[in-house]
């Protein structure tokens, strides 16, 4: 079954699901990402930080589908927010992955505290204008920091990628996000695997449409216009990730989903209203 696509607001297509490479490195990494391209996967999604985008790059060249058919993203450092640190950063990037352009580029986290992700931002709509980059975007991003990189650039992000899960269904940041066009990204869609697995209103929606927990949760994802970008390094799982396009969850289950969420139901407590990652 073949992943379908939405349209950001800058004209780009982008796949409904992604493949998550966090952990994925060297050469056992290059071997996952290689077959998870073979099995459809079309939109991957790594970081700079990740420390993997030759891992990344290289299965892209050994996969043979042609370049324009995959959607490869990275992010940029807390470290490297600086304007013209950000520029060489994006060609180390490139260089990384030995790529000529990446599909997105996204901002990995605000740091507020640090206050240079406006010129961070302005260092990738300069990428973008040289041809390093297709679409720009923003991950971790409340929207008090978007509302800033409206106002100082006039250009808001396509992409706002954050943590999205039962236990925390970001439902004030999808609303604003959806409200400037942008397409909400769900990263640890799983939960990192945890009591998600278990939860006994996901096991019976599950037993009910003959699926399982995370086939369930990726759908709940995909039905509220999120991309989610779940990683697996075992083929089965990541086949399985992909059969969420035959079904479809009721209005009830979906509210039964939203109502599993918590105020403190983030994974570590990584507020990016306070958070700094480097």
């Amino acid at each position: 079954m073949k992943i379908p696509y939405l349209t950001l607001h800058d004209g780009q297509k982008i796949p409904a699901l992604g493949f998550g490479t966090y952990s994925l490195n060297g050469q056992q990494g290059v071997k996952s990402i290689e077959a998870a391209i073979a099995l459809g996967y079309r939109l991957l999604d790594s970081a700079f930080n990740y420390e993997n985008e030759g891992a990344v790059g290289q299965a892209v060249k050994n996969s043979h589908i042609p370049r324009e058919e995959l959607f490869v993203s990275s992010k940029l450092p807390g470290r490297h927010h600086a304007y013209d640190e950000a520029l060489v950063t994006i060609e180390e990037s490139l260089y990384r992955a030995q790529l000529d352009y990446y599909d997105l580029y996204l901002i990995h986290w605000p740091n507020p505290k640090q206050g240079k992700y406006v010129e961070a931002w302005q260092a990738l709509i300069e990428a973008q204008k040289r041809g390093y980059v297709r679409s720009i975007g923003v991950s971790n991003f409340l929207p008090e920091h978007i509302d800033v990189l409206q106002k100082e650039t006039g250009i808001l992000p396509v992409i706002n990628q954050v943590e999205l899960h039962p236990y925390f269904n970001q439902l004030p940041q999808r609303q604003y996000d959806q409200s400037k066009q942008i397409i909400t990204i769900a990263w640890s869609p799983l939960g990192r695997g945890r009591a998600i697995a278990s939860e006994e209103i996901l096991t019976k929606i599950a037993q009910d449409k003959n699926k399982s927990v995370a086939q369930v949760v990726l759908r709940w994802q995909v039905q509220l216009g999120v991309i989610p970008i779940p990683k697996s390094a075992s083929e089965h799982n990541q086949l399985a990730n992909q059969q969420i396009f035959d079904f479809e969850l009721s209005e009830q289950h979906m509210q039964a989903i939203n109502a599993l969420t918590r105020p403190d139901g983030r994974l570590q407590n990584q507020d990016p209203a306070v958070y700094e990652e480097f």
